[in-house]
Order: structure tokens, then sequence, then C-alpha cells
């Protein structure tokens, strides 16, 4: 029988995405066995950045002051406003350096399967954002799943109602594909080629 704390941490290690029991179990022992520096950092540096870290207040990425860097900056066009699903998509986008305007990451997607409407995404602090009096466009850049073309064809909906451009990032990903697992060229190309929603 295992210890309770080696127990412990290899049910917290099954919280990862794609990460079942038999290799929770191998990278428990891993850590354990033969880096316990490397988990010591992990540990601190998971601790720090609950700590730190928090939703920027107006885009909802990852930032450690209450606006981040992105949305401080003189630098990009806040004329533009992408939507993405989730600040690992932001950063995605990102990366490709094909955009210089302004993001908004719903923290979520429309899944009526799950339960979750445009209500439970809190949309109304989107809207706030997205018809600020800036923003002329908003190009909804959401996951090319059923749930990210459903998030997708509401918002167009919505917006489109309140007077400002809707386009869409172009399908250069894959059908069921999630911005987070694509490549940069794929993305940067996307985001060339979008269209109106």
């Amino acid at each position: 029988m295992s210890p309770s704390s080696l127990d412990e941490l290899v049910d917290a290690l099954r919280c990862l995405p794609g990460v079942g029991p038999k290799s929770a179990q191998r990278m428990a022992y891993y850590l354990l066995q033969r880096d316990r520096a490397g988990a010591a950092r992990l540990g601190q540096a998971l601790d720090r950045a609950l700590q730190a870290l928090r939703h920027c207040t107006r885009c909802n990425t990852f930032t450690e002051s209450e606006i981040c860097d992105r949305c401080a900056s003189t630098r990009r066009d806040p004329t533009l406003l992408c939507v993405v699903e989730t600040p690992a998509d932001l950063n995605m986008m990102e990366q490709t350096h094909a955009y210089n305007g302004l993001y908004y990451a719903l923290l979520g997607r429309i899944s009526p399967l799950d339960g979750i409407g445009p209500k439970d995404l809190r949309l109304d602090k989107f809207l706030a954002r997205a018809c600020d009096g800036v923003v002329t466009e908003v190009i909804v850049a959401t996951n090319f799943t059923n749930e990210g073309e459903a998030t997708a064809h509401y918002l167009g909906e919505v917006l489109r109602t309140r007077g400002l451009k809707v386009t869409r990032i172009a399908r250069g990903l894959p059908v069921g594909g999630e911005l987070e697992h694509s490549d940069i060229g794929t993305i940067a190309q996307a985001l060339l080629e979008r269209r109106p929603l």
C-alpha cells in the first residue's frame, strides 16, 4: 500500500489534460525518484502563479496587474477586437504576429450538451467591451468545433444587430481543430483570410 501523500500527488497530476492514472503515477515516481529539485521548482512555480496571476479586466488573459500589457499598449489598434475562447487561444493568435489589435477571451464557449448557454459566458461584459464606441470590427476566432461554431454564430448575430462589422477567421485550420494545438503558419493564414460572418 502506497503512502497517502503519494496517492494524493498521483491524483493531483490526473487533473492535467490527457493524463490518466498510469501517466500520473509515472510522473509522480519520476519527480520523487529522479528530479526532486524539479518537483520543488514545479511546486513553487505553480504556487507563485496561483498567488500572482489574475484575469485582465479588459480581455480576460492572465496578468499580474489589473490590465495586461497588451491592453495597456498604445501601439495596438483599438478599433479591432479579436474574440477567442481561452487565454491559450489568445496566446496562439498573438504568436502569429499577423494581428495588432486587441483581444477578448470568453473563458468558454456555448455548449448546449454541457448546459452552457450565452448567459453562462457573461457575454454582457464582452458586449460592453465590443460596443465601447472605439471598436469597429470584431474578429471571431473561436475554435472550429461544434461548440466554437455555435458560439461564433451567436456572437455574429448579436454583434451585427449592434451595427458592428463582424468577421470570422478563415478555415485554414482543420475542422474540429483547436487553436492551441495548431501551427503558427496555419493560424496566421486563417487570420489573414478572415471573412464576414
